[in-house]
């Protein structure tokens, strides 16, 4: 269970995050896609955050991962100057990609189909715990 103080540093990491990750995606002139911080996970020691983050389209996802992953030093850097006045130290960034609206997109899309998972439920994939 997550403390009122982790859950307010999720926040701001969230807000913060969100903000320097769309103007990134604006800048480097990637008009048609869309990039989220859906959800941040802070440990108890609040050394570490896990952003995870949503790309439509999803197909870009990887790539897109990859690229933050390769510049999260810099992303870290510039969380931190917006944060100095609220944390003492800024937790290390994990980013991981967030697959739950592809994976809605295809339980809908399976529903709507011939292969109704709810008949035949060996259907659907098994996702990953992360």
């Amino acid at each position: 269970m997550e403390t009122n103080r982790q859950k307010k540093i999720a926040g701001l990491l969230q807000q913060d995050l969100g903000d320097i990750l769309g103007r990134a995606v604006q800048n480097g002139g990637l008009t048609n896609l869309i990039l989220s911080v859906t959800k941040v996970a802070i440990t108890v020691d609040l050394t570490l955050a896990k952003v995870y983050i949503s790309v439509f389209p999803s197909e870009q996802g990887k790539e897109i991962l990859k690229a933050i992953q390769s510049n999260s030093f810099q992303i870290k850097h510039e969380v931190a100057q917006r944060v100095r006045h609220q944390l003492r130290k800024m937790p290390d960034l994990s980013f991981f990609l967030d697959d739950s609206l592809e994976y809605l997109s295809q339980i809908e899309h399976s529903l709507k189909g011939e292969e109704n998972p709810i008949e035949n439920p060996e259907l659907l994939i098994k996702r990953k715990k992360s």
